[in-house]
């Protein structure tokens, strides 16, 4: 088994349909699976779910926690600097909060960070030095491969 996995990533939500329009509004694909009160969505290499934020309390066997949002970040990598700005216009457009636009950052790469409504935190980047598969995913260099 490989320990470094992820196969399924939860976001807690306050609203199902706003979240669901917003993500559809983004192109994701909700899947058949989905339910009243889930959305899953096929990613690359994983699954990507909504789950109203009650709901998920009581499933995680807290049932009183006050789960929030904003303490992790959502990154999605680009080939080049115009998708990743194009990615974020179209959050934008979908309702996405703007935290920041994409600019050239410290560490050579171009990123910029929105909001989603319930205030989950992606990043939009292009890393120069993490080249994406062909299949969009990605696959961190060896550090014989930065020589």
């Amino acid at each position: 088994m490989t320990p470094e996995r992820i196969t399924l990533i939860t976001l807690g939500v306050t609203d199902m349909a706003r979240s669901r329009a917003f993500y559809a509004a983004l192109g994701w694909q909700m899947h058949p699976e989905s339910q009243e009160k889930v959305t899953f969505y096929q990613a690359n290499g994983f699954a990507f779910g909504l789950f109203g934020l009650e709901d998920l309390a009581r499933d995680q066997g807290r049932p009183d926690a006050a789960l929030g949002s904003g303490a992790m970040t959502l990154a999605q990598n680009f080939a080049t600097m115009p998708e990743v700005d194009a990615a974020y216009a179209q959050a934008l457009a979908a309702g996405a909060t703007p935290l920041k636009a994409p600019e050239k950052v410290f560490w050579g790469g171009y990123s910029g960070y929105f909001a989603d409504p319930d205030g989950h935190v992606w990043e939009l980047a292009m890393n120069p030095f993490w080249p994406l598969n062909d299949d969009g995913s990605l696959t961190l260099p060896d550090a014989a491969d930065a020589d």
